[in-house]
């Protein structure tokens, strides 16, 4: 895998087609210049596929919503993952994962240690598919930093084009995660697009109750 920087002060100044691959791109917003390089480091080193791995250090914060949807507006591959400045890769995490999806699934969730695949914390898409979604955005704009992901696992869902897999490892090494609210602003986001099924995109009943 390759690695490439940029920040969120140059965002603003370019136009689309920045990053154009035909590779996977993988975007990882940052703030801990050494904690990015040894995540990415690790990320590339275990790959066991070709692809790409965008950090974007977050200047103007923005937030990791806002800038994995710019960054996916701007560039172009057929798969589209995100990925936080803290991970830990495993070995040929990244050939596993596009071995998982296949061709008939469209969204994969990184075992990341925490929730077994019930939400896709770390992600990997099909740019076809996630298009579709939010007119053009990655993720639900509306949210900040927190409870996207497990939005976009709840779409995946219920289209049934979802899939996990334990072998393909991106965990989070977060040693205050548990001790860590989450972003209530958040959290009231997503209870209230809950509450009409995500804008009427999931109707499964199981699915809307399985995250509070």
């Amino acid at each position: 895998m390759q690695i490439h920087f940029s920040s969120v002060a140059e965002l603003v100044q370019i136009g689309a087609g920045k990053w154009s691959y035909d590779q996977p791109l993988f975007v990882i917003p940052f703030t801990n210049s050494a904690m990015l390089r040894q995540s990415a480091d690790l990320m590339a080193q275990r790959a066991e596929a070709p692809g790409h791995i965008l950090a974007i250090f977050d200047d103007l914060n923005w937030g990791f919503i806002r800038i994995v949807n710019a960054v996916f507006r701007l560039s172009n591959s057929p798969l589209f993952g995100y990925v936080a400045q803290d991970a830990f890769a495993g070995r040929a995490w990244l050939r596993l994962a596009i071995d998982a999806l296949g061709s008939e699934r469209h969204f994969l969730g990184f075992n990341d240690g925490k929730w077994a695949g019930g939400i896709a914390s770390f992600g990997l898409a099909r740019r076809s598919w996630a298009n579709a979604n939010y007119g053009g955005d990655f993720f639900c704009p509306q949210y900040y930093r927190h409870y996207a992901d497990a939005e976009l696992t709840l779409l995946a869902l219920q289209q049934g084009v979802y899939v996990y897999d334990a072998n393909s490892v991106l965990i989070e090494i977060d040693w205050e995660k548990d001790r860590k609210e989450v972003d209530e602003k958040d959290r009231k986001i997503f209870l209230e697009r809950q509450s009409h099924g995500f804008d009427g995109k999931v109707s499964n009943s199981n699915l809307l109750n399985m995250i509070k």
